[in-house]
């Protein structure tokens, strides 16, 4: 009589593993794993979180300081006095722009600074710029992901030239000012009346005025666009730190 637990053996070994057919059927499912392993890998090399807000921080202290100095400013009157004797209002309507190109620099500050956190902190299911770009490279030749990252590097760099743009028209806008206030201090020079005692004391309160005008609002645009400048470098050096980490990651997933 045959044994029967030798014929359950031999049932057991003559079928196919279950298990090694389901493996034949799902690469794609191991291609997949990996590649989230990969990423779980690549995330793990982030810096540490107290450096995660490292450009905010430089931000928020720049402009902290700048603030600083313009509350000494009023203070001792300065700023009203730059008011007072600027006739055509220019001096205002350049802090305006630069309230405006200092908001839309934060706005981009925090973009930026955003972007590098999620590439620090890489999550396959988080949409984010870095898992975009990965997306565009993958099964991309060398001569491909060289076009992209020069792509990617054009949008970032487009993305944060208006700020510049903005600190370019406050030095416009303070050489308006020094060409009116020019206008204004001849307007009110007579060479007929020169020798007129009675009409040389408005001529000079005209030319005073006029210069004035000139001196404060050139002033003005310079001391803005110098400062909305250094929070447009600060932008820059995240931006080109930004552009760096996600050619790095894209050049490290593309090696075999």
């Amino acid at each position: 009589m045959a044994n029967p637990l030798l014929n359950t053996g031999a049932a057991v070994q003559t079928s196919p593993p279950e298990h090694d057919q389901n493996a034949a059927h799902t690469p794609s499912s191991e291609a997949a794993t990996a590649h989230l392993a990969w990423l779980a890998e690549a995330a793990g090399k982030g810096e540490p979180d107290q450096h995660k807000y490292l450009l905010l921080m430089r931000f928020a202290l720049l402009n902290l300081a700048g603030f600083g100095l313009l509350g000494v400013a009023y203070v001792d009157g300065l700023i009203d006095r730059v008011l007072v004797s600027d006739q055509t209002n220019l001096s205002a309507t350049i802090f305006i722009v630069f309230l405006a190109g200092l908001a839309l620099c934060t706005h981009k500050i925090w973009q930026t600074s955003r972007d590098l956190n999620l590439l620090k902190d890489l999550d396959p299911l988080k949409p984010s710029r870095a898992r975009t770009y990965l997306a565009q490279l993958r099964g991309h030749p060398a001569d491909s992901r060289v076009l992209l990252a020069s792509t990617q590097r054009l949008k970032l760099s487009h993305r944060i030239g208006i700020v510049r743009n903005f600190a370019n028209s406050l030095v416009i806008l303070g050489l308006i000012g020094t060409v009116t206030g020019f206008i204004i201090a001849l307007s009110g020079v007579d060479p007929k009346n020169a020798s007129d005692i009675n009409a040389v004391a408005p001529m000079v309160s005209t030319l005073v005025e006029g210069m004035s005008t000139a001196l404060y609002t050139t002033l003005v645009g310079a001391v803005l666009n110098v400062w909305l400048m250094t929070n447009y470098h600060v932008l820059t050096t995240g931006t080109v730190k930004l552009i760096t980490g996600l050619v790095e990651l894209g050049e490290d997933h593309a090696r075999p």
